[in-house]
């Protein structure tokens, strides 16, 4: 069954009933290897062909259709329509021009890329690698009504779908047979993945994910509507086709997303935010418990030209906004956090604080959320959009909130029932990376089969790609750890990553004070979060970040060096909620993962034991896949 992008589901409310005829028989009569895309934006200029149909062997077709009926029409040419309406006479541009004009568009963008491009010395040298054309659907004219009033005039008759051939009773073969005669030419392709990736990079701009310092996942600024030509980068990264159908199919109402860490929650998030700007006259609010999160989603908002209609807050910061702006007294300095929540719930009882300010509320790492910040949040999003969305992994629950009672969505006011979906695959961590944290905080990832209206935990699933194993290394002293840091950076540096693509991750704070004076003294630059600098911990380009555990949630770092390792649990606290800090700092690493320790602890103890174990499920495999090849 193919792949419709948004889901069927999600856009049936604004298809036509010949549309959705031709989607329904588009999904049951092509296998699940072809993509189609259904009134999205194409391109820079973000034309919105009806439907584009593509395979990696096939290759890229786009169809226009028109719900037309015979006794409507009244002349046709071959360059317009004329039908009788409601409103009279109407004129229509010939559909076949319009799907033309949207298939000519694409293989212009296309072209220009280098890498899909037939290469020098081949015949088509500097022709697009893959066929592309484009056809008519007439869902309310039978073939013989096409017949008898001469429309194969102005629409040939090879390029055209009529009414009777797209019944569900059509033919699986005869159906596709007829979509590939639309194809002026035909030649073999097989199109590889990042091929396919590129021609995703190029029609979809709004998909197109940054690299290197781009953290979360969010998106490249060649979301903004510019006809400004972008350079085409050797390396190129876009959402995969199911975080696409989820993002774009994303409605209105109240929806949850359980996703584990990696899976590019964030990203459908900024997805989300960006789409809602576009759309919405009232702001649109983004909360998070972490600041730091808080403060560079905030400022990748800004890059995009989105912080007058997009609000990111911490949520204490967001209840202080409120009271201030709505003159509610603050509370004492030492009730600071949870009286501003109750001033923020009492003064929206009473009226003081006004509800349904926002058009929007999305909430990410809402595992960090009390319930009853859900019971404020919701009287706050319009009910006119009644838009609600939430991301959540219990898994990385790292703020002391393990113990609190099991709530359902439905008694905290979150209407979700039917509208949440669960995020499995892990993009972000290497496999070796992955299967290390895994290993390490096995007894965290025990999945529970909560119903839709529950918090389910679930076990992340490896995306596949490879990397180094995890690097566990022992110094004699605890002093030694902070050479050995030293060493690891200019070590990479050396081989040509950005400072800016690091991180050291620390337990507690005083670490990482030590730690920037050390590298400081050393000449490499760094930037620490501290208490009062979270906000800009991304300013300053080229440095090393400096980070706690609770900070780091959210982020990621192509290397990350977590040192300490001797010192955990740290005494006093409960050993699973270390473990969740610990597996939630391992997981920042998307490529290279260093941990430190100068002394055994239970964790090192169980690090170098997954680690060991990982080596050995590698080395097995490797020994099976040589066998099978002599």
């Amino acid at each position: 069954m193919a792949k419709l992008i948004p889901s069927r589901n999600s856009c049936l409310s604004r298809m036509t009933a010949g549309e959705k005829r031709l989607s329904e028989r588009l999904e049951q009569k092509l296998e699940d290897d072809y993509l189609l895309w259904y009134d999205v934006p194409i391109g820079l200029k973000q034309r919105r062909p009806d439907f584009v149909v593509f395979h990696p062997r096939r290759g890229l077709l786009v169809l226009e259709i028109k719900d037309w009926k015979p006794d409507t029409i009244r002349h046709a040419d071959t360059t317009q329509f004329t039908l009788v309406t409601d409103r009279g006479m109407v004129k229509e541009t010939n559909p076949l021009l319009q799907a033309r004009a949207y298939a000519l568009e694409i293989g212009v963008v296309l072209e220009r890329d280098p890498a899909l491009r037939h290469p020098p010395g081949h015949r088509h040298a500097g022709k697009l690698i893959m066929p592309w054309a484009y056809g008519v659907v007439l869902a309310n004219v039978s073939r013989k009504q096409f017949d008898e009033a001469q429309l194969g005039d102005v629409l040939p008759s090879h390029l055209v779908l009529c009414r009777d051939e797209i019944y569900e009773t059509a033919d699986i073969e005869t159906f596709q047979e007829q979509l590939w005669a639309m194809f002026p030419q035909v030649f073999p392709c097989a199109l590889t993945l990042p091929q396919i990736d590129r021609i995703r990079w190029h029609l979809f701009p709004e998909l197109r994910v940054e690299l290197g310092e781009g953290q979360f996942g969010l998106f490249a600024n060649g979301t903004s509507n510019s006809t400004k030509p972008v350079e085409i980068p050797d390396l190129i990264k876009v959402m995969d086709a199911q975080q696409e159908q989820l993002a774009r199919s994303i409605g209105d109402e109240h929806r949850i997303i359980h996703g584990v860490a990696g899976s590019g929650k964030t990203m459908i998030l900024g997805y989300r935010a960006i789409h809602l700007a576009r759309s919405l006259s009232k702001p649109i609010l983004v909360l998070c418990y972490n600041k730091t999160l808080a403060a560079r989603l905030d400022q990748l908002m800004g890059e995009r030209g989105l912080s007058d209609k997009v609000q990111v807050y911490n949520f204490h910061k967001w209840c202080r906004k409120m009271l201030v702006a709505y003159h509610v007294e603050l509370p004492p300095k030492h009730d600071d956090f949870e009286g501003m929540v109750e001033r923020v719930m009492a003064g929206v009882e009473r009226g003081q604080i006004p509800r349904f300010q926002y058009g929007a509320v999305l909430i990410d790492e809402g595992h960090d959320f009390e319930p009853d910040w859900y019971r404020l949040i919701v009287q706050m999003v319009d009910p006119d959009t009644n838009s609600l969305l939430v991301l959540y992994d219990d898994a990385q629950n790292i703020y002391g909130k393990t113990d609190r009672p099991k709530f359902t969505w439905k008694s905290v006011g979150v209407q979700a029932q039917g509208r949440t979906t669960i995020l499995r695959i892990n993009y972000r961590n290497t496999m070796e990376i992955l299967s290390v944290a895994r290993r390490f905080a096995n007894e965290l990832l025990d999945e529970h089969d909560d119903d839709d209206d529950g918090v389910p935990l679930i076990e992340p699933q490896s995306a596949g790609r490879r990397g180094a194993i995890p690097e566990l290394i022992r110094v004699e002293h605890a002093a030694d750890q902070l050479g050995a840091i030293i060493d690891c950076l200019r070590d990479e540096h050396a081989q040509g990553r950005r400072y800016s693509d690091m991180a050291v991750i620390f337990r507690n704070l005083w670490e990482g004070e030590k730690l920037h004076e050390a590298l400081d003294r050393a000449g490499i630059p760094s930037r620490l979060a501290d208490r009062n600098g979270k906000s800009a911990l991304f300013v300053v380009d080229d440095t090393v970040k400096l980070i706690t555990m609770h900070s780091s949630k959210g982020l990621e770092f192509p290397m990350v060096i977590i040192p300490g390792l001797g010192s955990l649990p740290k005494p006093g606290k409960d050993e699973a909620e270390e473990a969740r800090l610990l597996y939630v700092a391992m997981t920042r690493a998307t490529e290279r993962l260093v941990l430190i320790h100068h002394e055994d602890s239970i964790f090192s103890a169980r690090i170098r034991s997954s680690i060991n174990d990982v080596q050995g499920q590698l080395a097995q495999h490797a020994l099976g896949h040589e066998k099978v090849l002599s």
